[in-house]
């Protein structure tokens, strides 16, 4: 019976022992992991520092496009308790040869876009499937202003309702 209670007692401890060794080991296996790579002591081929550096000369092919930023138009719709305002933050996309023309325009692009948002009610901008429609009528009144073949496209970053 002594016997029966001594071994009772002896398994816990192989238990704890092999908790604490584990931990160890793992801290021991991944010291030396990394004392291999950092002094390589593994012998792998280094690639030259200046083939990793060099930058890729940019494609031939590549558009040549510059972006023209709009300032955010904030729009009332709707009226009294039904009042909510719309947030559009857009950039035109043209070509890079106009860009000295579509910053002159300017101030009249953003009427255009005023204008039109104004006519537009909260139920049209609700619908998601009606934002393909406006995002190419601004885009076409753009082009209207603009001159045909200098902005490629309207790019919306934010069209908020609140």
């Amino acid at each position: 019976m002594a016997d029966a209670k001594k071994e009772k007692a002896a398994k816990p401890r192989g238990g704890l022992l092999g908790v604490l060794i584990a931990p160890v080991l793992a801290v021991a296996f991944g010291a030396g992991g990394f004392a291999a790579m950092y002094f390589d002591l593994l012998g792998l081929p280094v690639p030259p520092s200046h083939e990793v550096l060099a930058p890729r000369p940019p494609p031939r092919d590549a558009p040549r496009v510059a972006f023209v930023p709009l300032t955010p138009i904030l729009v009332s719709l709707g009226r009294g308790e039904t009042l909510q305002l719309l947030q559009l933050t857009a950039e035109l996309e043209i070509e890079p040869e106009a860009e000295h023309t579509v910053r002159l325009l300017t101030p009249r692009i953003v009427d255009v876009l005023n204008t039109y948002l104004r006519a537009v009610d909260a139920a049209t901008v609700e619908d998601p499937a009606s934002m393909l429609r406006m995002r190419a009528q601004m885009l076409r009144r753009v082009q209207v202003v603009v001159g045909e073949g200098m902005v490629r496209d309207l790019l919306v970053a934010e069209f908020i309702l609140r």
